[in-house]
C-alpha cells in the first residue's frame, strides 16, 4: 500500500488525558450521569473512499488464477479504518445535534436547553456518556445501538487503563488493576519491593 495512492488519512483523534479528567471532575461536581458503551466491531461498519484489492483469503479458492476481491467495507487490517470508522461515528453525532469540541476532537458535546448538557467521549471504538438528562443519554444510546450495534455496560467502570469507582463523596481513579497487569505480564508480581540510593 502507498499512501496518496491507496490511501490517505490513517488517523483517527485519541483522547487527551486532561480532558478525560476534566469531564470526570465536572462529573463529579454536578452529580451528571455516567455511562460507557462498546461499538462492535467498529471498523466493520465503514465504507471505504478507495477502491481496494486483496489477495483472496486462505482456503478460497477461484476460477481464475490472479483474481483478488475487491473491498466493499473496511477491515480491520487496513491503513485508513480507524480514520473512516472516526469519520462516521463524528457525521452520525453532528446529525443529531452533537457539536465537535475545539479543545479535544474525541469530545462531543449537546446543549439543548438552559439545564440539559451531555457530553459524549470517544476512544476508538469505546464511549463515554456524561450528562444532567438520562432521557438524551438513553436516546442517543438507542439510536447508536440502532446504528452500529453497541454493548452498554451502564455505568464506567474501566476507560483507559483508569478503574472509575463512584460513591456519594465523589469519583476515584485509580491504576491499580493496570499496575498489576503490568507486573503480572512482566513476571514480577511476586517482586519485594526494595528502597533505592
Amino acid at each position: 500500500l502507498m499512501e496518496g495512492l491507496d490511501y490517505l488519512d490513517t488517523y483517527s483523534p485519541i483522547a487527551k488525558l486532561t480532558i478525560v479528567r476534566l469531564l470526570l471532575a465536572l462529573t463529579a461536581m454536578h452529580n451528571w450521569h455516567l455511562k460507557q458503551l462498546d461499538v462492535n466491531n467498529a471498523f466493520l461498519h465503514n465504507t471505504l473512499d478507495e477502491e481496494i484489492y486483496m489477495q483472496l483469503p486462505p482456503g478460497l479458492k477461484s476460477a481464475k488464477a490472479g483474481q483478488v476481491c475487491r473491498l466493499q467495507c473496511s477491515l480491520y487490517s487496513l491503513k485508513q479504518a480507524s480514520r473512516q470508522w472516526y469519520s462516521r461515528l463524528s457525521s452520525f453525532l453532528l446529525s443529531h445535534g452533537y457539536t465537535l469540541s475545539y479543545a479535544d476532537h474525541s469530545l462531543f458535546l449537546k446543549r439543548y436547553s438552559n439545564f440539559a448538557f451531555t457530553a459524549l467521549f470517544v476512544y476508538v471504538d469505546d464511549i463515554v456518556l456524561s450528562g444532567n438528562c438520562i432521557d438524551e443519554i438513553t436516546s442517543i444510546t438507542a439510536q447508536l445501538d440502532a446504528t452500529f450495534r453497541i454493548k452498554d455496560f451502564g455505568d464506567l467502570r474501566f476507560f483507559l487503563a483508569l478503574e472509575v469507582a463512584r460513591s456519594t463523596k465523589g469519583i476515584n481513579v485509580c491504576q491499580h488493576k493496570y499496575a498489576l497487569d503490568l507486573l503480572h505480564d512482566t513476571g514480577l508480581l511476586g517482586a519485594k519491593p526494595a528502597s533505592t540510593p
